[in-house]
């Protein structure tokens, strides 16, 4: 099966060449990075690996969130007749090398979706803050409630799709509101609720020691985090 990995990136620099550093031969067949608006190096970064991996590089005209990049990527990999895309951060917190724990359960057992988590057996949190960790546990337990499935880390980034299941009309990932941090959940609800065959891998999520660690601003995005289960569990938006 074909695979593309989409790395969304504003303002990595000094941290998407350690990402990028990170591929080797047969991890995936191409990596897309989408650089949404950075002001920055992160640019001059990337190209330098044009010439060591086959990458492409993709320039939104201004920022214009990780969800509307993340929806670029896809378009990207569906006009290019691939099969799976695997997402992941251009901060340095997500090990390419580990995309095969979330490819194979794809291309070997029928998975649709597969979500990395830090928390099951065999997964890697270090360094993630106090205030972090409770947030996403809360997060987590009210995402597992209400879809009646056992989600340990909902927030987690690091996942990979069978691209054909954007290809269903039910699941409309281009609409406006979908731009920014929305997307991801978006797509998580639709593909547990319609029934498309889901699971969690165990995965690392490596923060650094000090400096930011998260673009997530409080209240303004984690309403975000949280509107598209609001709009399409009890308002049924599409």
């Amino acid at each position: 099966m074909k695979k593309l990995a989409i790395i969304p990136v504003f303002n990595e620099e000094g941290k998407i060449s350690k990402v990028l550093e990170k591929f080797h031969q047969g991890l995936v067949d191409e990596i897309l990075v989408v650089n949404d608006g950075s002001t920055d190096r992160s640019h001059e970064e990337i190209e330098r690996f044009k010439d060591k991996i086959n990458l492409t590089l993709l320039h939104n005209d201004k920022r214009r969130g990780v969800g509307f990049s993340i929806r670029r990527g896809i378009d990207y990999g569906l006009g290019k007749n691939y099969d799976i895309a695997v997402i992941l951060a251009g901060n340095g917190k997500d090990d390419p090398r580990e995309i095969p724990i979330l490819t194979k359960p794809i291309e070997n057992e029928g998975y649709d979706y597969v979500q990395g988590s830090r928390f099951l057996e065999g997964g890697r949190w270090d360094n993630l803050p106090l205030s972090r960790y409770i947030g996403i546990k809360l997060y987590s337990f009210f995402w597992s409630k209400f879809l009646g499935i056992r989600i340990t880390d909902v927030s987690n980034g690091f996942r990979a799709y069978r691209l054909s299941i954007f290809r269903d009309k039910r699941i409309n990932i281009w609409q406006s509101w979908l731009d920014t941090y929305e997307l991801e959940f978006y797509i998580h609800y639709k593909v547990i609720t319609l029934g498309y065959k889901f699971k969690e891998v165990p995965v690392s999520k490596i923060y650094p020691i000090s400096g930011s660690y998260t673009k997530i601003r409080p209240f303004v995005d984690w309403w975000r985090l949280i509107k598209p289960f609001i709009y399409l569990h009890f308002l049924k938006r599409d």
